[in-house]
C-alpha cells in the first residue's frame, strides 16, 4: 500500500512540475557558447583575443606597455588598456574579481602599487603579483590581466 501511494505521489509531482514549468530546465541548452573579442591573428591564424567571454563571466588577456617609460607611465598605461578592453565586453573596473601583475622587475612593486591604488573602486579585486624572469614580453615593465563578471 505505502508503494502504491509513493508511486501515485510520484506521477502526481512530475505532473504537477511539467505544468509549472519545470521541464523547461531540461528543454534548454546545457553548453552556453563562448565569445571572443579583439582577436589577434599570425600568418591567417587566431592566436588570441583580447578578451573572452562566457556566462556572466569575462576574462581579459594580459596587456602591456610598449613604448618608452618608467613603471608609472607603464602601469597607468596598462589600466587604462584593460578598462578599454572590461568596457568591450561590457563590464567594468568595478567588476573585477582577480587581477594578476606580471613585473619585469621587483624593485617596481612599490612604484606600480602607486599607479594601480584606487582604479578599481572602493572594493577592489584579489591580485597575485610575481616578476617574471627573463622579463615581460614586448619590453614592458608591467603586464596586468584580470577577470570580471559582467
Amino acid at each position: 500500500m505505502k508503494s502504491e501511494r509513493r508511486s501515485i505521489l510520484k506521477r502526481l509531482f512530475a505532473s504537477v512540475a511539467g505544468v509549472a514549468g519545470f521541464g523547461a530546465a531540461a528543454k534548454a541548452d546545457p553548453t552556453p557558447e563562448k565569445e571572443v573579442g579583439n582577436v589577434e591573428m599570425l600568418q591567417d591564424v587566431p592566436l588570441f583575443s583580447g578578451h573572452t567571454k562566457f556566462n556572466n563571466m569575462v576574462f581579459v588577456a594580459g596587456k602591456g606597455a610598449h613604448f618608452e617609460g618608467d613603471i608609472t607611465a607603464h602601469t597607468k598605461h596598462v589600466l587604462d588598456e584593460l578598462e578599454k578592453e572590461l568596457i568591450k565586453a561590457g563590464s567594468s573596473m568595478e567588476k573585477v574579481l582577480k587581477c594578476s601583475v606580471f613585473l619585469h622587475d621587483l624593485n617596481d612593486y612599490k612604484a606600480m602599487n602607486e599607479a594601480y591604488k584606487g582604479r578599481f573602486g572602493s572594493k577592489p579585486p584579489c591580485r597575485t603579483t610575481v616578476a617574471v624572469y627573463g622579463g615581460v614580453p614586448g619590453d614592458s615593465l608591467v603586464e596586468i590581466d584580470c577577470i570580471a563578471y559582467i
